[in-house]
């Protein structure tokens, strides 16, 4: 009899506590988080989940345009997203940010007084910086040996079935206008087509158009250039001492991520906990260190290797960054971007 009163006493207390815990999820936050892929410590979500009691939805995207037309098309309700420059300025002027309360996001004083006032988002309304860099050539010096300083080498023959393009409509058309003296940001038809023939032109010379493969693809020496941008070049470089990184002399792309929250957020001030917890010294120095990419952080900066901030691949001089654009939103031009992308690709 007191073996049996013991366990209905036991499953009691477990019913209650199954119970109990079942409404405790039932009423948590759950946070919807939209970033690029392989682009997060995922160690830092959990911390912020044990530390807040929210719970976080974390999906990944490829492409800003990717985002975008998920976001645009409407069905979704993320609560943070992390865009890049041109794309926070289309979806500001389409509405489809909220503006942030940065009283509670007070950490954005950590954020390095450059990455802010800048021409995707004037008065910092919209958006918290998170990762910066550039764009150019990745290359294997034990199957590259003459000097790669120029775009013109992604065009050479003698590299036929070993060069990776980007898979990014913005990134590999820019490529193409930057070897032809053109700036990345044209709305100019007649230089926009001839980058069009300049990809289709080196389109027999590819092993492929890629995303996120591109790491362990030039890792694993299966090319011999690819275009990448300079986080996932100190991450390779990190895993293969044969691999170099160059910003091409016509110049490249100086871009920034940084993190936003969408029109269709039904969890603002959450949100805005997430991004502040983000902008944390420590939580930016766990991201930084984890994918490679530059922080925004000042207060990160102090945390770091001095061999990391003397990197030139991820904290490049001024000469190499003055030398560079940064995307615009090209408007109603982007019909050209995407019929081109479309002709390129077919």
């Amino acid at each position: 009899m007191k073996k049996s009163l013991k366990m209905l006493l036991s499953i009691m207390i477990l019913t209650v506590v199954l119970v109990s815990t079942g409404c405790s999820n039932e009423n948590q936050t759950v946070l919807n988080v939209y970033n690029w892929g392989d682009y997060i410590d995922e160690s830092v979500i959990d911390e912020f989940e044990k530390e807040f009691n929210i719970k976080v939805n974390y999906e990944d995207f490829a492409t800003n345009e990717e985002m975008y037309v998920k976001i645009k098309s409407g069905g979704t309700d993320y609560d943070v997203a992390f865009p890049s420059d041109y794309m926070i300025e289309k979806m500001i002027k389409e509405d489809l940010l909220l503006k942030l309360d940065m009283n509670n996001i007070p950490n954005y004083a950590n954020i390095d007084e450059r990455f802010k006032n800048l021409d995707f988002d004037p008065n910092n309304e919209y958006s918290v910086p998170y990762m910066w860099g550039t764009v150019g050539i990745l290359y294997n010096q034990k199957m590259v040996n003459e000097t790669v300083d120029s775009w013109d080498i992604l065009w050479d023959s003698k590299y036929e079935g070993q060069i990776l393009m980007l898979d990014s409509q913005r990134d590999s058309i820019a490529v193409a206008l930057k070897k032809l003296g053109y700036s990345m940001n044209t709305r100019n038809l007649k230089e926009l087509e001839e980058a069009k023939e300049e990809l289709i032109k080196q389109k027999p010379l590819l092993l492929a158009y890629v995303g996120d493969e591109v790491k362990d693809m030039m890792i694993g020496e299966e090319a011999a250039l690819a275009v990448v941008w300079s986080g996932d070049a100190v991450y390779m470089m990190e895993e293969n001492e044969d691999l170099r990184y160059v910003v091409p002399k016509e110049g490249s792309n100086y871009w920034f991520d940084n993190m936003v929250i969408p029109s269709t957020s039904k969890n603002k001030k959450e949100a805005e906990m997430f991004i502040n917890f983000m902008t944390r010294p420590e939580i930016a120095k766990k991201n930084t260190e984890y994918i490679g990419y530059s922080t925004t952080n000042k207060e990160t900066m102090k945390l770091l290797d001095p061999e990391v901030i003397n990197n030139e691949v991820a904290y490049p001089s001024d000469d190499i960054i003055n030398n560079c654009e940064v995307f615009l939103d090209p408007g109603e031009i982007i019909k050209e971007y995407d019929r081109i992308w479309t002709e390129v690709k077919s």
